[in-house]
Parts: structure tokens; sequence; C-alpha cells
């Protein structure tokens, strides 16, 4: 009986032995895509930073501490608003003295054409007005004596005193005419308006002496730039602010030289910004580089686009992000891009045949960030194989998967 179980087990273990032994190994397994038709958008990702389409600078024309900054960033202001103000320094006294230099010098202006100080005027004419009532007081006493004198009523002494007194009275109101005539020299007209000219222009001078204490807005729009403070110091020809329109941005996206010749005006053009992931900006190409310049190890063109900001939520001189639309491809037989591999300088893919690959060699037209079009190599529904761990060569046996 033992035998005969021991005779069992033998025949048992040379039947799987053999089995075994013509049973083939199982194909291992490798992830494929298949190939569809769809529609296609060829993208061109990249970065750059956004600017103003329209803005100036405002500078301190004078140097001087801050005593107030009158704006925050961010502000809409109009132009020729005040924007900084600077400590006067005597500017205002200045101005007060300039001014009162000026309306002396019109009160003497005034005085030489009326001819003279009113004061001495008043004098010289209550003198003169005195002296003639004196004269004619004089002249009838005169009269009357010599008709007297011609009766015999009268001294010849008499008549010759009275006439003395008329004479010195005329030589006296002859002195206080000569006096007002002398009051006003023939020069002294020209040499007072000389002296209001150099007036006004002192005035005018201080005057913009104590405007220059003010910096004001090159032009309305928003303040996105001011890196001043209060109690800072600006020198004549510092920078106080930037102020620009911001509803529209002229966003400058960075293009590596081998892509450039993608790049024409009105390609559309979607930014998006990290600070607001949520949100995205559209706009067009106005622009394409004029030349290529050094951007980090990179060698780049600047494409100037136009970039719709509405709400005013992008501001300027932020790093974005930017992909531009080059081309859109409906129903495109694409493939992912990371299916494509490189020998002997053409591209191509394993596809599976009979469950094992096979190399084709395949034309490309334009591709997105994942997917690539082909225009000859293959057709719809084809296999082709992903990257995997496993080394892949033509022939391999594999069994496919679908990630």
């Amino acid at each position: 009986m033992k035998r005969w179980a021991l005779g069992l087990l033998l025949a048992a273990a040379v039947a799987a032995a053999v089995w075994l032994a013509g049973r083939k190994p199982a194909a291992p397994e490798a992830p494929f895509a298949k190939a569809k038709r769809g529609t296609l958008t060829s993208v061109l990702a990249t970065n750059g930073r956004t600017e103003p389409l329209h803005w100036a600078p405002a500078h301190s024309e004078r140097a001087g501490r801050i005593s107030r900054v009158l704006v925050a960033r961010g502000q809409r202001v109009d132009a020729g608003a005040a924007l900084v103000q600077l400590e006067q320094d005597g500017a205002g006294a200045a101005l007060a003295s300039a001014l009162a230099r000026l309306e002396q010098a019109k009160v003497d202006l005034a005085a030489i054409e009326r001819g003279g100080p009113a004061p001495d005027l008043a004098d010289i004419d209550s003198t003169r007005n005195r002296l003639l009532l004196d004269r004619d007081a004089a002249a009838r006493e005169l009269a009357a004596l010599q008709r007297l004198a011609a009766k015999k009523a009268a001294t010849q002494s008499e008549v010759d005193a009275m006439q003395n007194r008329l004479a010195s009275l005329d030589a006296q109101i002859a002195a206080q005419q000569a006096r007002r005539a002398a009051l006003v020299g023939p020069g002294d007209a020209r040499a007072s308006r000389a002296r209001i000219s150099d007036a006004e222009a002192a005035v005018a001078l201080a005057r913009r002496n104590l405007e220059l204490t003010i910096v004001r807005a090159p032009c309305a729009g928003v303040v996105y730039d001011l890196p001043v403070r209060d109690g800072g110091w600006l020198n004549a020809g510092d920078p106080v602010a930037r102020i620009g329109e911001t509803s529209r941005l002229k966003v400058i996206v960075f293009v590596d030289e081998p892509d450039l010749g993608q790049v024409i005006k009105g390609l559309p053009v979607a930014v998006t910004w990290d600070a607001l992931p949520a949100r995205s900006w559209q706009g067009v190409v106005e622009q394409p580089p004029s030349q290529v310049v050094a951007l980090g190890t990179r060698q780049v063109g600047e494409v100037a686009t136009v970039v719709e900001n509405p709400q005013q939520d992008l501001p300027p001189g932020a790093n974005i992000n930017a992909r531009v639309r080059l081309r859109v491809v409906d129903n495109a037989l694409t493939i992912p891009k990371s299916a494509l591999r490189r020998e002997g300088g053409e591209f191509g893919v394993f596809v599976l045949d009979g469950g094992r690959l096979a190399w084709r060699k395949v034309r490309l037209g334009v591709s997105s960030e994942s997917q690539a079009e082909i225009l000859e190599g293959l057709q719809e529904g084809a296999l082709v194989a992903l990257p995997s761990e496993r080394t892949l060569a033509p022939g391999m046996a594999v069994s496919p998967v679908f990630p």
C-alpha cells in the first residue's frame, strides 16, 4: 500500500514538472496610451513681467526733507495732485518778503507818477496856497498904499516896503514850485519800473521755490510705485512715484530664442499670477521682439503684449506666467508627448503589434504641453508605449496596462 501511494506522488510530481516546463512565462506589464483624435491647442508656456501701458514718473525738483507723503500706493490721482510735501525751509517767508518789496516798488512808482510822495506834495501845496493868499493880500495892500501915496496920504517908504513884501512872497512861491519839480527826476520813473521788474522776478522765484516743496502728479492714473516715506531725504531729481493707467497693462513675455519664429502679432495670450492663482487675464501679442537679450542663462526675445485688467487687480511690476496660444488644430491625431522617443535623429514610438513592441517612425505636427500631433506613421487607435521602468526594445513581448 505504501509503495502504491509513493508511486502516485512520483507520477504527480513528474506531471507537474512536465506542465511547468511547457508553460511560457507571463509577459511583463508596460503602460500604454491610445492614439486618438481631438482638438489640439499648441501653447507656448513661459514667464514675464507687467508694466503700465502708459505711465509717467514724478521727480523732486529740489532737495529737501519730506514733511509728509500725501498719497498711498494704489491710490488714483488726478494730474497735478499733490503727492509729497517737503519742508519749506523759509520758502514761505521768502515769498512774503518778495511780495512786500514788490508792493513797495509799485507804491513808489505811483508816487513818482503823481509827482512825488504824497506827504511832500501835501506840504508843498499847503505852503504854496498860504503864500498865494498872503500875496493876494499884499497885492491889495500895495495898490491901496499907491493910491494913498498919490494923494500924499502914505509915504514912499511904506510903498517900497510893501513892494519888497510882495517880491518876497513871489520868491517863496517860486521856491515851492521848484521844490515840487525837484521831487521827481527825469530818470526816476524808469528806475522805479526797473525796480518793479526786479521785484516781480524775485516774487516769481520765491513762488516757484515754494511750489517746488510740493511734488505733484505729472498725469492722471494710479500710484503704483511710491518709494518714499515721511522724514526721508530727497535730492533734486530723485524719483518720488510712478503713475500709470492700470486698466490695461503691457506684459513683457520672455520667449526663448528657438521659439521666437512661432510668435506673431495678434496671437492670444493668457496670463496668470501666483498671488491670485484663481484669476487669469487675457490679451494679445502687440509687438514681436526687435532683438534677443540675455535673461540669466537664457537668450530671450521680449515680446510685448497688451492685457485687459478691468478690475485693476494685476499690479504693474508683477512676475507672471504666460501662455501664448500659437495654433489650434481640430481633429488632430494625438498621443502623449511622453510616448515620443528619439532614435538616430528621428522621432518615433513603440507600438503594440501582436503582443510585441514594434518601432514606428512618426512625423510630428504641432504640440501642446502634454500632447503631440502625429501627421504620419500612426493610425487612430494605435497603442503607443509610455515611459516605463523597464528597458523597452523592438520585439519585446509586453502586457499592456492603461494608467
